[in-house]
């Protein structure tokens, strides 16, 4: 594998790599590392490689020109080359990423510097772009060292202990497991005793189980890439009953007020298929209780014959699973009941959120409000419209309101159960 460096800064590199694996890949000559001065290939006097920007704005851009040249000069066309650009606008790179890259013969990394490069240089030349997380730094030297020593890693012969490579950390989607050395007992704390067992089978078993543990715990999201077996995935459900967070969250299907196809506020009409889906959504995730918000006494009443059936009549013996899910059901007149009946359960009023399918402004991330509920302790109270939406009135009382759901296309009209499931997965799902 040959790496070409191309920045301004050369002598960046002198000791980054002159120790420990990739020094050793080098001299072995698995490796090829050339640093390339970017002032070297600039045709302006006293090697100038940037500029103001057009339209005015802070700092200087790095200028095509230079960049060009050197590109050109530096790819060799029998080489399956790439041309990387280092930018907090790129993809950004894992360990999946680093594989990829690994099956390339010459990897030419352009380092970013100053408020950034002009445009027209990844129009031209760059291949791909690429991030190495989420935070701003003096330059892409540093994320260049990151790609060249997570790359180098996965060329064979490069580590002299191939079997490190296939149990160390993000190998298979999972963290590593704990390790131990000697002494037996530090502090007071012990080895595990699997580990001094000599079966190795066990060993092999416990250090998996500590892997997907620890993976769950630290970052749930790396295990939807993970090969897991019928038992560990066992254990893995076990894993998410004994470490569910301790969030207070409740929904409310609102009735009242909401707006018809005229924008008129209306009093819309229960619908039992909203009533099965949200109920089942809101207990696969953690939800509290579901509200069903209706002024109207005939709507109720059909409501409550509807969960009474499955709650205590006869649908409780039919499908129990269901009649679970009706349980968290509560039929109400009004919003504000809501608010009193969870202030009464939890000590404080709820956090509101309202959903809406229209923008507006001063919106909130799923993101954000995601945070906000595993962080606190405080209950939130999650709204769902029915008919055509909230009213603005209800709208301009909430604390949060969440930004729409939106596809690629202009079609924007998901039923109210549909955008439940998608809410509150995003909201509280467990990323595993």
């Amino acid at each position: 594998m040959k790496f070409d460096i191309v920045t301004i800064f050369p002598g960046f590199f002198d000791s980054t790599f002159s120790f420990g694996v990739i020094s050793r890949a080098v001299e072995n000559r698995m490796v090829e590392i050339n640093v390339h001065d970017l002032r070297s290939y600039s045709s302006v006097k006293n090697g100038k490689t940037d500029d103001t920007p057009y339209g005015g704005g802070s700092g200087m851009l790095m200028t095509p020109g230079p960049i060009g040249n050197a590109v050109s000069k530096i790819k060799e066309k029998e080489l399956r080359s790439a041309v990387i650009l280092t930018t907090p606008k790129g993809e950004e790179f894992d360990d999946r990423k680093a594989q990829e890259l690994c099956e390339f013969e010459q990897l030419i990394i352009l380092c970013g510097r100053y408020e950034g490069i002009d445009d027209r240089v990844s129009e031209l030349y760059v291949d791909m772009k690429i991030s190495t997380g989420k935070y701003v730094n003096s330059g892409g030297e540093y994320a260049c060292s990151l790609i060249v020593d997570a790359v180098s890693r996965y060329i064979p012969g490069v580590l002299g202990n191939t079997e490190s490579l296939d149990t160390e950390s993000l190998r298979n989607g999972l963290l590593e497991y704990p390790q131990y050395t000697k002494p037996r007992i530090y502090k007071g704390k012990k080895v595990p005793e699997v580990l001094l067992s000599g079966d190795h089978e066990k060993i092999r078993n416990w250090r998996r189980r500590e892997s997907i543990k620890s993976t769950f715990v630290q970052s749930p999201s790396f295990l939807d890439g993970a090969q897991l077996s019928e038992e560990e995935n066992s254990f893995l459900k076990e894993l998410k009953t004994r470490n569910s967070p301790g969030f207070n969250v409740y929904v409310a299907l609102v009735h009242y007020p909401a707006y018809n196809s005229h924008l008129e506020v209306v009093s819309t009409a229960f619908k039992s298929i909203d009533a099965h889906d949200i109920s089942r959504d809101a207990t696969t995730y953690g939800v509290k209780k579901f509200y069903l918000v209706n002024p109207v006494e005939e709507q109720r009443r059909l409501a409550e014959r509807l969960v009474n059936h499955w709650v205590k009549g006869e649908g409780k013996n039919f499908n129990e699973t269901k009649s679970k899910a009706f349980g968290i059901i509560s039929i109400i007149k009004t919003i504000q009941e809501a608010v009193e009946k969870i202030k009464e359960a939890e000590g404080q009023t709820p956090k509101i959120v309202a959903t809406d399918a229209r923008f507006s402004n001063n919106m909130t991330g799923y993101q954000e409000l995601r945070e906000k509920i595993f962080e606190n302790a405080e209950p939130f109270l999650i709204l769902f419209g029915t008919g055509w939406g909230l009213t603005h009135e209800t709208i301009k009382e909430v604390d949060y309101v969440l930004k729409p759901i939106s596809g690629y296309r202009e079609f924007n009209h998901l039923s109210v159960r549909s955008a439940a499931a998608i809410v509150l997965d995003r909201l509280l799902s467990c990323g595993a």
